[in-house]
């Protein structure tokens, strides 16, 4: 690999405190793949070898109804980890796909190998056990959204989750994906996400323009109920 993508490697949160040696001994068993845009990773199912750290680009992870519905579980960026808890399940297979939003860069990690070097490194092991607490939590909020509160809701939660630390009463949110892929994430039609949208904006609460969100009072959007 370039000395670019070893050094983005040995700075994450879940390789940084392997030893040099240690992270000599991943690196054998690490490798680079570039993606196209709408390109699949891997597809639900795949026997699950690696788990991935994603460089550049963005990734989504979706699943699909017997009806053919799309799903979207999350959206990748980069610095994002994901299929890591794998190497913890009885079934090592993918239960997502994984696809290319744009042209993209990941790095794949062998799970066996690295799952050999937890037993040496104590203090990876407890990043990599706060990495995924941090997900469980997510997830938990994110079924709590889902499931107990109505679509205005959900679109507020989620553009909350944007705002920046700064006390700025104005800023601007970059929408991470399509509008369509968002509100397939907030479990709402389209339809419905841009209805809510607007919605804010004749409240004067935002702009939109495309993906480009111009949040106008940060006070108005927290204290929206709609």
């Amino acid at each position: 690999m370039h000395p670019f993508h070893l050094q983005f490697l040995k700075s994450h949160l879940l390789v940084s405190s392997f030893t040099d040696d240690q992270f000599q001994d991943l690196v054998k068993s690490v490798h680079l793949h570039a993606l196209k845009s709408s390109e699949h990773l891997f597809q639900h199912g795949d026997e699950a070898v690696c788990f991935y750290i994603l460089v550049s680009g963005r990734m989504k992870l979706y699943r699909t109804s017997i009806e053919g519905q799309e799903k979207v579980v999350d959206i990748i960026q980069p610095g994002d980890s994901f299929a890591e808890a794998i190497m913890f399940m009885q079934k090592s297979k993918y239960p997502v796909y994984a696809q290319a939003l744009k042209p993209s860069e990941v790095i794949a990690i062998n799970m066996k190998k690295y799952r050999e070097l937890l037993s040496h490194s104590l203090d990876t092991c407890f990043h990599l056990m706060a990495d995924l607490s941090m997900r469980i939590h997510r997830r938990l909020n994110e079924i709590d959204t889902l499931t107990l509160q109505n679509a205005t809701f959900r679109v507020i939660h989620f553009l909350m989750a944007k705002i920046p630390s700064d006390d700025e009463k104005s800023f601007t949110i970059a929408l991470p994906a399509s509008k369509r892929l968002i509100a397939s994430q907030l479990a709402i039609q389209p339809e419905t996400f841009s209805r809510i949208l607007n919605k804010l904006k004749q409240q004067g609460i935002i702009e939109v323009n495309g993906r480009d969100i111009l949040v106008k009072d940060r006070q108005m959007l927290i204290d929206y109920s709609g």
